[in-house]
């Protein structure tokens, strides 16, 4: 866990009020096993898809990376950042968007994961809808107001504690109202913030929390080769890496990819979205 906090920092310091942090959960639960979601309003996919049982007292489960013995298998995620309050930015032309960086992963012919705030799904409901309803993807729930789930999160506006459950269902319905057939049951926190009394109010959506374990440094970077390095430097069989899709925040994104993927791939790495890790940590139903 010290581990962990080491690399939630690194995202502060990287990412500040895009990737933002906090402390986390020191109870985690055991080597993964899979459950369907729980039965609620934010239920998001079809039974059979993997999640984690869930922790201790019934606390939301916690996925980092996936197994490291089971060959050279990579997930790239990317974070759809939006703000409740940053429509008027979006208005003015600010793109919180980033086709061009979609547009290389299609070209790459790589599956990956997105992290999609609700408010997000809002403003680009078409890119939203295509993203969902193409099998190279699967759209998870990254909050609806991308707001800390913690009370010290670099500065982010927080979300009650009351309202957080909340919070993960609006995301699946806006996910939904946009054209997002089967939202998965993944939930990344903002920032990366937690907390166990986070993992306790949002329990009763049935998600499994998505972490990472390379942090890209994607957020605000401004010089590609040094991301590329990070990311190069970072991977082992099994990991999860943290990137964005947010061109106003992370404009060398596209290019990143277009550098890791071939690298990755000449080293013989596989690239699989989070489902399949989840799935290869543990024993399926």
């Amino acid at each position: 866990m010290i581990a962990l906090a080491r690399r939630i920092t690194a995202v502060c310091v990287l990412g500040a009020a895009l990737a933002a942090c906090g402390t986390a959960d020191p109870a985690k639960p055991a080597r993964p096993a899979h459950a369907e979601p729980h039965a609620s309003s934010a239920s998001p996919s079809p039974s059979g898809t993997p999640t984690m049982a869930p922790g201790p007292g019934g606390l939301t489960p916690v996925f980092e990376h996936g197994p490291r013995d089971k060959g050279k298998t990579v997930a790239l995620t990317f974070d759809a950042d939006m703000t409740a309050d940053e429509g008027p930015r979006a208005a003015a032309g600010e793109r919180f968007d980033n086709p061009g960086l979609v547009g290389a992963l299609r070209t790459l012919k790589v599956p990956a994961t997105v992290f999609m705030t609700g408010r997000w799904a809002e403003e680009y409901p078409d890119q939203a809808r295509a993203l969902g309803r193409d099998a190279q993807f699967e759209v998870a729930n990254h909050s609806y107001s991308h707001y800390s789930f913690t009370g010290d999160c670099y500065g982010l506006p927080t979300v009650a504690p009351d309202a957080q459950l909340t919070e993960v269902q609006r995301t699946y319905a806006a996910l939904r109202k946009a054209g997002v057939p089967h939202p998965m049951p993944y939930f990344r926190f903002p920032g990366g913030c937690y907390d166990r009394d986070a993992l306790r109010a949002i329990s009763g959506a049935g998600v499994t929390a998505v972490q990472w374990d390379v942090i890209s440094g994607d957020a605000f970077a401004t010089d590609a080769d040094a991301v590329v390095r990070q990311v190069l430097d970072g991977v082992k069989p099994g990991s999860v890496v943290v990137m964005h899709c947010t061109r106003s925040a992370a404009p060398t994104t596209e290019k990143v990819v277009r550098s890791v993927v071939p690298e990755l791939r000449r080293k013989g790495y596989r690239f699989v979205k989070v489902s399949e890790l989840i799935r290869e940590s543990g024993t399926p139903r």
